[in-house]
């Protein structure tokens, strides 16, 4: 495969640079906004660069007239007619990639895996509309998700995830709707002792909802936890935020946590991240038995193409999605078809 990087100062004259070059078999990988340095740092313009990709060679299907595919001709106007049907297959063909180039586009726009994509064009069933296309390859991913259990089967849930993710208030609406929904007796422990502000959230939490809270430093401390609260039906335990880059984090919350087949390890992200972030982030805490993901920031976030890849590409049930800062209201169980289906109706609005 071919990759390249073109820039202009407008999304059409640069596409056209992309064409001009690459054809429309062209696969637009990524697309940004750039700013050019200036005089001085003063007068700085925005140019729009996007990065494409093409096969090396020619793809068996979808095949371009040209004219040496044609028999010659002896007379002009024997010419002329090759020139017309040379024409009308390829500006059909013409057509039919340009609109698929452009659903491409917005796919990327919307942080959907560039490599589901790829995958998607290289299926058999080309003359398939590449829209509907997309749709049967994610639902058909979903369905192939094994199925867990409900958070809250199991006595202890484990929210792990980067920092500023929304985990302390996340546990908060999990205790919350535990103990208004299903009448369970719920306990809180917390291992993020590197911020007190987090421990003061947490324990402002347990005084309203008037459960226990327990803050350990140790897996010895875990373990002492966990004994003074083997009379709860849920404990939740909230972990420290930590910057996911670090490789020592995990192996600290190893340390501290004991990551054993009685507790469900939840993910929590942020719906408003990159896919390429958040599946950095999931590769990094990966280490450890997750059980399911959530994501936050719903109510903030443009695009949910990231959450959809995520999900398919690693193949893990999507167990509760937040939807703003309200405890116990804005959180909700919401099924990877239907957030497929929500970030397909998005993506179609706004071509």
């Amino acid at each position: 495969m071919i990759v390249k990087k073109f820039e202009a100062e407008t999304m059409p004259l640069v596409m056209k640079k992309v064409k001009e070059e690459m054809g429309v078999q062209a696969i637009i990988l990524n697309s940004r906004k750039k700013k050019t340095k200036g005089v001085f740092g003063l007068f700085k313009k925005i140019r729009i660069e996007i990065t494409a990709a093409i096969e090396s060679e020619p793809p068996e299907t979808g095949h371009t007239v040209s004219e040496k595919d044609v028999p010659p001709r002896t007379s002009s106007e024997a010419g002329g007619q090759q020139r017309k049907e040379t024409v009308r297959p390829l500006s059909s063909a013409s057509a039919k990639a340009a609109k698929e180039q452009t659903e491409i586009s917005a796919f990327l726009e919307h942080e959907l895996n560039p490599e589901i994509l790829q995958e998607i064009r290289r299926e058999k069933n080309g003359t398939d509309p590449f829209w509907g296309r997309v749709r049967d390859h994610l639902h058909k991913g979903i369905t192939e998700i094994p199925a867990t259990s409900r958070p809250g089967n199991n006595k202890y849930i484990h929210l792990i995830g980067p920092t500023g993710v929304g985990k302390t208030t996340t546990a908060a609406k999990l205790a919350a709707n535990a103990i208004l929904d299903d009448n369970l007796s719920v306990g809180f422990i917390t291992t993020d002792t590197y911020r007190i502000a987090a421990i003061e959230q947490l324990r402002t939490y347990a005084r309203l909802l008037n459960i226990p809270m327990e803050v350990v430093y140790n897996l010895e401390d875990y373990r002492k936890a966990r004994e003074e609260m083997k009379d709860k039906d849920l404990v939740i335990v909230d972990t420290a935020g930590r910057n996911y880059k670090d490789s020592s984090y995990v192996s600290e919350l190893q340390k501290i946590i004991d990551f054993d087949e009685e507790a469900d390890t939840i993910l929590v992200l942020s719906m408003t991240s990159k896919f390429k972030d958040i599946e950095a982030v999931y590769k990094r805490f990966s280490e450890v038995p997750l059980h399911s993901l959530i994501f936050t920031k719903m109510d903030e976030s443009g695009s949910f193409g990231a959450a959809v890849s995520l999900a398919v590409k690693y193949k893990k049930t999507v167990s509760f999605v937040t939807t703003g800062q309200n405890v116990p209201d804005d959180i909700t169980t919401l099924p990877l078809s239907e957030l497929t289906e929500q970030m397909l109706k998005e993506i179609e609005t706004s071509e």
